[in-house]
Order: structure tokens, then C-alpha cells, then sequence
């Protein structure tokens, strides 16, 4: 499969396309910001259909990150 066709993207890979530093995109992913998989014990994945609805304004995070839409 192609890159540009991959269901997720790396940290790194969101982090260029939010314009923001690769640690400030981790702190995020970490405090449940951004949308991510958690694969394995270190490895974080960012779901790409979830990322462009983050984009869009149609994500909400999970309960209980405390950053949930009142």
C-alpha cells in the first residue's frame, strides 16, 4: 500500500501536517489531544480518518482525558 494510502500516520507525519514540533505533538497524542492508537507497550499511531475529522472539527476525545467537548 502506497504511503499517502496508509490508514495511520506516524507522530512525526501528523506533527508536519499540524505545523507543530514532533515532542509537542507527542505531549498531545500522550494527553489524549489528538487522536491515537496505542500498539504496543511505546508504539502511538495516529488513525488517519481520525485525524481529518480532528482537523474538521468532528473528533472528540475520549472519556475520561479531561478534554472532552462540555
Amino acid at each position: 500500500m502506497p504511503e499517502s494510502e496508509a490508514l495511520t500516520l506516524t507522530i512525526a507525519e501528523a506533527a508536519r501536517a499540524l505545523g507543530i514540533s514532533r515532542h509537542l505533538a507527542y505531549d498531545l497524542a500522550r494527553r489524549g489531544r489528538i487522536p491515537v492508537l496505542r500498539l504496543g507497550d511505546r508504539r502511538l499511531a495516529v488513525p488517519r480518518a481520525a485525524f481529518l475529522d480532528f482537523l474538521s472539527g468532528r473528533w472528540t476525545p475520549p472519556e475520561g482525558t479531561g478534554h472532552e467537548h462540555k
